[in-house]
């Protein structure tokens, strides 16, 4: 399994924005999936966004994104293979974004569908969390 840390949580007004990032001991171009979640207090575990990188599978669909729908058109997960990292930057924060937020990675295709990358259960790597907090 590959080592997942997470940075880059804080405090932050309403409005303002983070950015989150993923550092994976193995090569990340070399990761099928990964993807971020995040955990709020007596709420369960909700996928936020995920990336699929087809160096492995090499099905021919380069590089596919979904987001959840409470964070489109605020968030955006992106990749860098040089530093072995994922990356979420927040943008226009509100409250009920605060929570626990964790990366996954699996090397399977859970990625390319539209329901499964939201599914905990389909990745075996997880990081240990970052708390990200919006209040004024």
């Amino acid at each position: 399994q590959v080592q997942l840390v997470e940075s880059g949580g804080g405090s932050v007004q309403p409005g303002g924005s983070l950015r989150l990032s993923c550092a994976a001991s193995s090569y990340s171009a070399e990761i099928a999936c990964m993807a971020w979640f995040r955990e709020a207090p007596e709420k369960g575990r909700e996928g936020v966004a995920s990336i699929y990188n087809d160096a492995t599978h090499r099905l021919g669909v380069g590089t596919l994104r979904y987001l959840g729908d409470s964070v489109r058109g605020r968030f955006t997960i992106s990749r860098d293979n040089a530093k072995n990292t994922i990356n979420l930057q927040m943008d226009n924060l509100k409250p009920e974004d605060t929570a626990i937020y964790y990366c996954a990675a699996d090397q399977g295709t859970a990625c390319l569908n539209a329901h499964r990358w939201r599914q905990p259960s389909e990745y075996k790597s997880w990081g240990k969390g970052t708390q990200v907090t919006v209040s004024s």
